[in-house]
């Protein structure tokens, strides 16, 4: 319950934040906050409230966009898993291979590129990579 509600909020707040209109509305809070400089004599309190403002709302936007950013990551990668599973030719090692270390992953990374390199015209990798070339 608790994580549906979050990941509502989380999605709606961070589809509103990458919107031009989230832009415009904190250019005119800021605007006005300056604007209201000379009626607070630029006080250390006109410019905490600022401070703690932009403070507090860049704590709580980390981890609104973490959470949108997991969920996205976590659709892809299911996504492409189930790609990798339909096709027949492709390798099941790779599937899940996002839980692996950094370490891991770049071996794996470096194998694939060596096979590539390999100068065999005919592997799927080399014709996929050639035929991408081509369109640029």
């Amino acid at each position: 319950m608790l994580d549906r509600l979050f990941t509502r909020i989380a999605g709606r707040v961070a589809a509103f934040a990458g919107q031009p209109a989230a832009f415009v509305i904190a250019i005119a809070t800021i605007l006005l906050w300056l604007l209201s400089g000379p009626v607070f004599h630029y006080s250390d309190t006109w410019q905490l409230v600022v401070n703690t403002a932009t403070t507090i709302v860049t704590f709580l936007m980390v981890f609104l966009i973490q959470n949108s950013q997991n969920r996205d990551a976590g659709a892809m990668q299911a996504k492409l898993d189930e790609v990798i599973r339909s096709i027949e030719a492709a390798r099941n090692q790779f599937i899940g291979i996002e839980h692996r270390t950094d370490r891991e992953i770049d071996r794996i990374r470096d194998e694939i590129e060596r096979e590539c390199a390999a100068g065999d015209p005919d592997h799927p990798a080399v014709a996929a990579l050639d035929r991408l070339s081509q369109r640029y």
